[in-house]
């Protein structure tokens, strides 16, 4: 995992509630390879007609919105099925944080592990963020996670909350093996410590 950078980024509108797993990657790239770059198989159903052409309405085809990295969704995104390959396809595209009034349980805790921010803010605050990069394509959305703070494009700041350990393992690039690992003299020491003091076990 790579340590969580402030955003200062394009912000892709996608005011749909109940955009599931399966319409973020669709199961038959599943089989695919991490290696592979699974960026270019998110929303390939919504990006592409049957031929592999691109669909010019769909917003991710649009030029303004390209190179999105806050996505601005609306409610119950990710949810469905518990595909990890949902956050991997969003995370290679370069989407660093999803803002939405909630979130599929198991989407929402297979960012973590993964580096992807989820922000979870009232749905009026939603609907101002959605109307405003909605009316001006290509507009910035600012995602400070050290300040648990969103400023939309007019400047105006809505404050999320975040778990203290998750926001810890975001901010330093670490999951829960690596946070583990990081106490390994500790744990190291502990176990001669046992070994001196308990022989018998």
């Amino acid at each position: 995992m790579e340590p969580f950078e402030p955003l200062d980024a394009v912000a892709l509108p996608m005011p749909v509630a109940n955009v599931d797993t399966d319409q973020i990657i669709p199961a038959r790239f599943l089989r695919k390879s991490r290696n592979d770059g699974l960026g270019q198989y998110l929303f390939r159903d919504l990006r592409f007609d049957d031929g592999g052409q691109k669909i010019p309405e769909f917003v991710l085809n649009r030029a303004p919105y390209r190179g999105s990295r806050v996505l601005v969704a609306d409610r119950n995104f990710g949810c469905g099925s518990s595909r990890e390959h949902a956050v991997y396809a969003l995370w290679d595209y370069g989407f660093r944080a999803v803002v939405a009034p909630s979130f599929g349980d198991i989407f929402r805790g297979n960012c973590f592990k993964n580096g992807l921010l989820p922000i979870m803010l009232p749905v009026e605050a939603i609907t101002t963020l959605l109307g405003q990069i909605q009316s001006r394509p290509g507009a910035h959305v600012v995602v400070d996670l050290d300040g648990q703070l969103v400023a939309g494009p007019d400047g105006a700041g809505y404050r999320f909350e975040i778990d203290a350990f998750r926001k810890h393992c975001l901010l330093k690039g670490v999951d829960e093996l690596g946070f583990t690992l990081g106490y390994r003299a500790e744990i190291e020491a502990l176990e001669r410590t046992r070994v001196e003091t308990t022989p018998w076990l």
